[in-house]
């Protein structure tokens, strides 16, 4: 079983009513972003109507450089990207933002989130005759929404119109020559927010630790199907698709968002905290110490420590210049770049029965690995501790979360997977602890989409095709 739980996207969008440094902008927040997606980015300019594109494979400070902003040169929109593939292979073309150009004037696009319905609404128009340069669906709603734009008198109108065919998760900024639109799903699973600058611009982003990267302001979260749309004369939103029901995705406060983040009413570091108190409540051990593997476990174990009193310690140095283990393409790679990334301080394991706190396990590879370089170091007992539930179901919403026959809670049991990586207990956040991490009481929330945990998906999936087959299907 291989190991690795992959990235989303992240997106950003400035609307300025001066011609200013947009670029330089749109590459600082991109930058606070990078932990949502460490495969491409890309950064598009409007300047007049006049867009300038730069992307390609690797990480924000890669791909652009100070005189790469510059060429970019200076405008009133710009929005940005960082990506890593939920559908569509790692390459240039797949990269974004993507720009368009029709007889209506130019457009460019930036998503996070995965279409359900994006392999028939391709088909849709192929046989049409269009042609598609990506195998990703952010091409796609590109479709979609000219299309709409062909029919309709403004571009918001066409977003708002083409929000009837998408079906599942995004978080869109839509440029066209004079506006910057942000929209989000009606069921509003990814996040995506609004803020402003000191001189006015206004600002939207995956999540608000852009906005701090950037001195802007954060004024709220978009509401699931709300469209915003924002130029040199005011910022207006559109409430046509915006419903009660919501289902956000509870793995963002788990795992993707940086802890400094404010996601729906709620910091993401007070919910991991509350993810280790209950863990402690549903799985106390004795102990002499709490470790957190970083970085998305460190919050949890600190939670864990102050509901046991057990005392908390660094128990892990990591090397921050070592790309992620997915990345690595063979298996013997992903083992030693484990070594390569994590390395005990064995001052603080060394003889002591540990707790140690991780936020999943998705193919039990790294966790294994993880274990061993405790016991290498001389841990006593290593008592594992999973800030969510075990993962038994796909996801077809923007997290690469595999199907099923590569997560090992549908191959083994719980005390099966405590003996596969070496572990004396193990023990996982229940489903109601997960669903309690919003709350300050501790007490289940609705609204949220744990269907990786439970099956219970919000909207209809394409169970006929599993997820990771999309490019392959495309191809037939």
């Amino acid at each position: 079983m291989n190991t690795g739980l992959h990235e989303e996207c992240g997106v950003f969008g400035i609307c300025s009513s001066h011609t200013t440094d947009v670029a330089a902008t749109t590459y600082a927040a991109l930058y606070a972003l990078q932990h949502r997606g460490q495969e491409s980015c890309g950064i598009v300019v409007n300047d007049q109507g006049i867009f300038s594109l730069h992307k390609d494979l690797g990480l924000v400070p890669e791909v652009f450089d100070r005189s790469q902003i510059e060429k970019l040169g200076q405008g009133n929109i710009s929005i940005g990207h960082v990506r890593y593939s939920t559908t569509g292979k790692p390459s240039r073309s797949n990269a974004q933002p993507i720009v368009v150009r029709h007889i209506k004037g130019p457009m460019s696009i930036a998503h996070n989130g995965n279409l359900v319905n994006a392999y028939h609404l391709r088909k849709r128009y192929e046989t049409k005759g269009a042609t598609f340069h990506t195998t990703n669906d952010t091409e796609i709603i590109s479709y979609v929404v000219t299309e709409q734009r062909m029919k309709r008198t403004s571009i918001e109108e066409a977003v708002e119109y083409a929000m009837y065919d998408l079906q599942g998760a995004y978080s869109l900024v839509i440029m066209s020559s004079q506006k910057l639109i942000a929209a989000r799903d009606p069921n509003g699973f990814r996040p995506l927010c609004m803020g402003h600058c000191r001189d006015g611009s206004i600002v939207f982003a995956s999540e608000s630790c852009a906005f701090d990267s950037i001195d802007a302001i954060f004024d709220r979260d978009l509401e699931p199907g709300e469209i915003v749309v924002a130029d040199k004369e005011s910022v207006r939103s559109i409430r046509a698709h915006c419903r009660k029901k919501k289902a956000f995705c509870v793995f963002e406060y788990v795992y993707f968002a940086r802890p400094d983040s404010m996601i729906e009413g709620c910091c993401v570091h007070d919910a991991r905290i509350r993810a280790g108190k209950i863990l402690w409540k549903e799985h106390p051990v004795n102990a002499d110490v709490v470790a957190g593997v970083p970085d998305s476990g460190l919050d949890a174990a600190l939670g864990l420590s102050q509901a046991s009193g057990i005392p908390y310690e660094v128990g892990f140095v990591k090397n921050r210049y070592v790309g992620r283990t997915f990345i690595q393409p063979s298996q013997k790679m992903r083992t030693n770049s484990v070594r390569i990334k994590l390395n005990v301080v064995k001052s603080a394991i060394a003889g002591k029965r540990v707790i140690l706190v991780d936020d999943s396990i998705v193919r039990g590879t790294t966790c294994r690995r993880i274990v061993s370089l405790l016991r290498e170091a001389g841990a006593k007992e290593v008592h594992m501790r999973i800030s969510c539930p075990p993962f038994t179901n796909p996801c077809y919403f923007g997290v690469d979360i595999d199907s099923k026959e590569n997560l090992i809670a549908c191959q083994m049991t719980i005390p099966e997977i405590c003996d596969h990586i070496g572990a004396d207990t193990l023990g996982y956040l229940s489903v109601d602890g997960v669903q309690s991490l919003t709350s300050p009481e501790m007490k289940p929330q609705e609204g949220l989409c744990m269907a990786c945990f439970t099956g219970d998906y919000p909207i209809p999936v394409p169970k006929e095709m599993p997820k990771d087959k999309f490019e392959m299907k495309i191809r037939e």
